[in-house]
């Protein structure tokens, strides 16, 4: 009689330790937290305040889009995709991108549809990242990416952006590459800074990129919302194209983040070797979500200017309740979310503040630490990110209530 194996605790994190860590949800004792987006969504509703922490609009897309996902449905769109996606979504993704920016992938081998930009990064990150390995952001960084840092085993270092532009100093840039750095992780226009990089400083990217033999990975899905400046793909730019892989998504533009439709591009044998990895996650999903997005790919110009030109009216909205609150206002120059500091107001304590705020005036939003390792935790603990992708009227009444918290504080 065989006696059972006991299981014991593995020396090494699992991978879902590694993932927690990453994303700063593993507590000092091994437990697990939630999401700070959880807890704010759940303090805002039980507060009944104004949600402006989770960076998703409450309005649709256009309809035209949406009337094209239903007949899709309709003439009977409802079974797996090919693994890289529909041929006309590629198509659609590869005539925006030369319409755009100039660049000409091939729609048969350098793209395909992900199911958002998430898996996009997750499948990049996973085919050429992993133990022994360096993966580089700036900081703060969105959370998902410390999460699939830490998953595929590599180590997460960090560039930090400080206010009041979040620019990156040079020589911290240039400090950080090594010849571990395997992955260049880029998100640009940046969240939760709201930067948009300048071509100078992403050519010193992919210069540092190319000395070190390092691949670049973008993450561009608010590529279309924009303040007064240009977005600059990496990809355009001298010594890029063959080492950079492009990553958007139809959420941010179109209002549609729950269809999550992303797509990817870049040369053909790092598209193949992405796809391999991809095929294992979701394979393929949102047939009829795909058409329609290749329908919404092809809108004019109109469409794309327009969308960026009401995002900076809300912007401005917004910005103004939170001047009118006694925050120092970092007015981002693309995305849609704002950033501030609470110093003026005396407090250093942006997380503590956060928890407070539903209560104090109806109003939810995010503290910037959270996307921060401990050290630029620490840099950025005054700091709250509040977005402004909403009605306008809903940003009116945020204002409003975030105008009295002077003196209720």
């Amino acid at each position: 009689m065989h006696r059972a194996r006991e299981l014991s605790t593995p020396l090494a994190p699992a991978p879902w330790q590694r993932t927690a860590l990453g994303a700063n949800l593993l507590a000092p004792d091994g437990g697990l937290g939630v999401t700070i987006f959880e807890e704010m969504t759940t303090l805002a509703v039980q507060t009944g305040a104004i949600n402006l922490g989770q960076g998703f609009p409450d309005e649709d897309g256009p309809a035209e889009i949406r009337e094209a996902a239903r007949a899709a449905i309709a003439a009977g769109a409802n079974q797996y995709a090919p693994g890289k996606g529909l041929p006309e979504l590629r198509e659609a993704v590869a005539a925006h991108q030369e319409r755009f920016y100039g660049l000409a992938p091939d729609p048969a081998t350098e793209v395909i549809i992900t199911t958002g930009a998430t898996e996009g990064i997750a499948a990049s990150l996973l085919a050429f990242a992993g133990p022994g390995d360096e993966v580089l952001t700036f900081e703060p960084f969105y959370d998902s990416y410390g999460a699939v840092i830490g998953l595929s085993g590599a180590t997460h270092t960090t560039v930090p952006l400080a206010a009041p532009d979040f620019m990156p100093d040079l020589a911290a840039l240039e400090a950080a590459f090594s010849e571990r750095t395997r992955v260049v992780l880029l998100n640009n226009p940046h969240n939760p800074t709201g930067a948009v990089f300048p071509p100078a400083i992403l050519q010193r990217v992919v210069d540092l990129a190319a000395r070190h033999g390092s691949m670049i990975v973008t993450d561009e899905v608010y590529e279309h919302l924009t303040f007064g400046v240009s977005h600059t793909p990496v990809a355009t730019l001298p010594g890029a194209a063959d080492r950079t892989i492009t990553i958007s998504s139809a959420g941010k533009t179109f209002s549609l983040t729950g269809w999550k439709i992303g797509w990817l591009s870049g040369p053909g044998e790092l598209v193949a070797a992405v796809r391999t990895v991809k095929q294992f996650l979701t394979y393929s999903s949102g047939t009829p979500f795909q058409a329609a997005i290749a329908r919404g790919l092809a809108l004019p110009d109109g469409f794309y200017t327009g969308i960026a030109s009401a995002l900076e009216q809300k912007r401005d909205i917004l910005s103004a309740g939170l001047r009118a609150a006694g925050f120092d206002v970092f007015s981002p120059q693309g995305t849609y979310f704002v950033n501030v500091d609470t110093a003026p107001l005396g407090i250093t304590d942006a997380l503590d503040l956060a928890r407070r705020l539903p209560a104090l005036v109806g109003v939810a939003a995010i503290p910037v630490p959270v996307f921060c390792h401990p050290e630029g935790a620490e840099r950025t603990r005054s700091l709250l990110r509040f977005a402004f992708c909403k009605r306008t009227e809903v940003l009116e009444e945020a204002a409003e209530r975030l105008a009295t918290l002077r003196g209720r504080l």
